[in-house]
């Protein structure tokens, strides 16, 4: 939890200072000035209480307002939202008791002032030509574009390789419903790459944060193939989760195994354990019975709710393949076309996926 909170705190100081922000413009202008500057980004009253001297600006925000201001000596007081400089030429006095790793001063008070107010600053380097910002306890160096860029487009990659070995074990896994023949382990690998999958693009969301306008093309790349990759996921769970009802939830199963750190997703047998089984050894050889939900939904027009009243009446997808046109008629919200178009979408896609495994 903590590591999450930590990204998201990340994530939202990314965003403000991405490129195509006025504020990140400003901070490039004093950058290629060469000319250092320190930027608290809020006027709290914690804020307030460690500022002294300077004057009051209280003008709307330009990159230009900024790079002239940053001339002078002192921090820069913005508004919360950053569309606002509020004062300038002040001096930051936080509490010299607070642990600092920086050495120079105007990094060293950048520190402490985020650490006791909570609050964005940013410090601009004159003689390293670097942006840090820090926030709390979280400091980040942010990084080249072209560095940025060229990561982001390795990480593309790598999505692509894990997309691809997921697709082929969950059509491994439709393969082997059809056949009654999953065991524990087919659905906990099943689970392990939807996941893996996941924790790939959380890395590329955070490139994205950081490239603003510049990680569009990434954007469009990353939503491209990661498409119904958590709903697959989600969908998984639904099958094969035991007990599942109240707080227990095919998306808190999912949070909880989210949750480990990466080591953790490589042993199948605490994925098994996350969806209710026993620890105890041999579990993933256990044959395991899918309720029907994800073959299901490859139905196309088919309701959630027709989906659930299937899976309420029969159990499991075993049954729902050999029942009659007649058997499926009955089921609430199911009339005789509608079985039909049932009984011809499983036959579709069994074949379908038949042709597509390899044996």
């Amino acid at each position: 939890m903590k590591e999450e909170k930590m990204a998201g705190k990340l994530l939202t100081v990314l965003r403000t200072v991405a490129p195509g922000t006025l504020l990140r413009d400003g901070l490039e202008n004093i950058l290629r000035a060469k000319t250092g500057g320190l930027i608290v980004i809020g006027d709290s009253s914690e804020v307030m209480k460690i500022i002294e001297g300077g004057f009051v600006i209280n003008a709307e925000f330009t990159p230009a307002g900024l790079y002239e201001l940053a001339k002078m000596d002192g921090a820069i007081i913005l508004s919360k939202d950053a569309k606002r400089i509020l004062a300038a030429n002040t001096q930051l006095v936080p509490d010299q008791s607070i642990p600092s790793s920086e050495t120079g001063i105007r990094h060293r008070s950048a520190e402490r002032a985020a650490k006791q107010t909570d609050t964005l600053v940013i410090s601009i380097s004159q003689r390293r030509g670097v942006i840090t910002t820090y926030k709390g306890t979280l400091k980040y160096v942010l990084k080249d574009i072209g560095v940025l860029l060229s990561k982001a487009n390795q990480a593309i990659q790598t999505l692509e390789k894990y997309r691809s070995v997921q697709d082929k074990v969950l059509l491994g896994l439709s393969a082997l419903e059809f056949a009654d023949a999953v065991t524990l382990f087919d659905v906990a690998k099943s689970i392990q790459r939807v996941e893996m999958v996941l924790r790939v693009v959380k890395e590329i969301e955070m490139y994205i944060s950081e490239l603003g306008v510049e990680g569009r093309l990434i954007t469009m790349q990353m939503e491209e193939l990661v498409a119904n990759t958590e709903d697959e996921g989600l969908l998984v769970v639904q099958d094969y989760a035991m007990n599942i009802g109240g707080e227990k939830t095919p998306s808190t199963i999912l949070n909880i195994i989210r949750s480990w750190p990466s080591e953790d997703i490589l042993e199948l047998s605490l994925i098994a354990r996350a969806l209710g089984y026993p620890g105890s050894a041999g579990i993933l050889d256990q044959h395991v019975l899918p309720r029907g939900y994800r073959i299901l939904e490859k139905i196309p027009r088919l309701p959630l709710s027709v989906i659930d009243n299937l899976v309420k009446e029969f159990g499991t997808l075993s049954k729902i393949l050999v029942a009659t046109i007649e058997e499926l008629d009955g089921v609430e919200g199911i009339g005789e076309v509608r079985a039909r178009s049932i009984k011809d979408g499983l036959n579709r896609y069994r074949e379908k996926v038949l042709q597509e495994w390899p044996r």
